[in-house]
């Protein structure tokens, strides 16, 4: 789900820094499956007069895997965009007041092309999609409601989408975890004391750019099918989400541009895998490699560091994790191959042995009408 800033390069490449992925049944559409990438962290509104995009020199994807081996290159949605500047003249974002997404007053605006591939088959399935601007203010943006709900799309074979700016959904406390591990509730048991506080929201405020797609689920799973049964083969698809860059990057006196082959260089699936659990010099490789290749990892997942620090930084707070001596075997589950049946009862989300970072979506269960925010806890 969230990884914001989690990787050296990438937190000096936001826009192909991949902060959160969620897939879920559509609680408003529930033959369908809502995907959502997004990308670009800590937008202050106020970014102007500059404001935040797509990068049109990255290739955005959303993968899934619906073979149940793991890798997610059963069905590819990408994603480019090509920005324009209708006045060259003008510093202005907008010279007046952007009232419909093809308003001659947007002086910055974006669109989509979305590609669906299938193996070896690649079919445009939504081009020159004209995204909402920034959410720039009252004088500029007077009903930005209406301005972002005109961009939502209906592609064809019942798919839509919507890319654009979007508050960031995520609760993490970034001012605290990453202050040697101060957890505010009781953080006056830290070696390094003070009193105990509420959780803050270090992301409250700040913007993404998302792409969110919703799928009919028959078009998601391997035969086509809708599944009710949770048990079933096909119930389960994993997916994640990446950026990638033309390997070459060249500056001339006007414009920097791309040359050669995509290369992957974020991608994001499970919350805080890399941003947690994998060492600082191996951040930048793990955002490279390929989710199939994550046994590499997996001895970090099922020893995580940060188990081994928790005890150290708060003494006599976690006997039993101090305690624990054996491999994460719900970690492992969880992080790299999805649960198997008969964990929970009536549920399982795995996705093989092949051991990959992947967010895993049992399909055949419908939304609850009474969420529990602590999901199967």
């Amino acid at each position: 789900m969230s990884s914001h800033r989690e990787a050296p390069e990438t937190s000096k490449d936001a826009v192909a820094d991949n902060t959160d992925v969620y897939a879920f049944v559509s609680p408003d559409r529930p033959d369908t499956v809502t995907l959502i990438a997004n990308f670009i962290p800590f937008q202050n509104p106020a970014g102007g007069p500059n404001f935040y995009e797509f990068g049109d020199d990255v290739r955005y994807r959303i993968n899934v895997d619906n073979s149940g081996d793991g890798v997610a290159k059963d069905i590819i949605y990408e994603f480019r965009f090509e920005t324009t500047v209708p006045n060259e003249n003008t510093f202005l974002y907008n010279t007046g007041p952007i009232e419909s997404i093809d308003s001659p007053n947007f002086n910055r605006p974006q669109r989509c092309t979305v590609t669906e591939i299938r193996g070896e088959s690649s079919t445009v399935i939504g081009e020159d999609l004209l995204l909402p601007p920034c959410n720039v203010g009252l004088r500029s943006t007077p009903n930005y409601p209406d301005l972002a709900n005109s961009a939502i799309y209906e592609i064809g074979d019942g798919i839509r989408l919507f890319a654009g700016q979007r508050l960031d959904g995520f609760f993490v406390d970034l001012g605290s975890i990453f202050d040697l591990a101060a957890l505010r509730p009781f953080q006056n048991l830290h070696l390094i004391s003070t009193p105990a506080a509420a959780g803050v929201n270090g992301l409250r405020g700040f913007n993404v750019h998302s792409i969110a797609l919703q799928i009919p689920i028959g078009q998601l799973t391997s035969d086509g099918s809708v599944p009710t049964d949770p048990l079933a083969d096909n119930a389960v698809i994993g997916v994640y989400a990446a950026a990638d860059r033309q390997k070459g990057r060249f500056q001339d006196a006007t414009q920097s541009y791309g040359e050669g082959p995509f290369t992957q260089v974020s991608r994001l699936a499970v919350p805080l895998f890399n941003e947690v659990l994998v060492p600082m010099a191996r951040k930048d490789a793990w955002n490279r490699s390929a989710p199939e290749q994550d046994s590499d990892f997996a001895q970090l997942v099922a020893r995580p560091e940060l188990a081994g620090l928790l005890p150290v930084l708060y003494p006599d707070v976690f006997p039993n994790l101090a305690a624990y001596d054996q491999d994460r075997a719900d970690l492992l589950a969880i992080f790299l191959t999805g649960i198997p049946e008969g964990v929970v009862p009536g549920f399982q989300n795995n996705t093989g042995t092949t051991q990959a970072d992947l967010q895993r979506l049992n399909v055949a269960i419908p939304p609850s009408a009474k969420p529990n925010v602590n999901g199967l806890v």
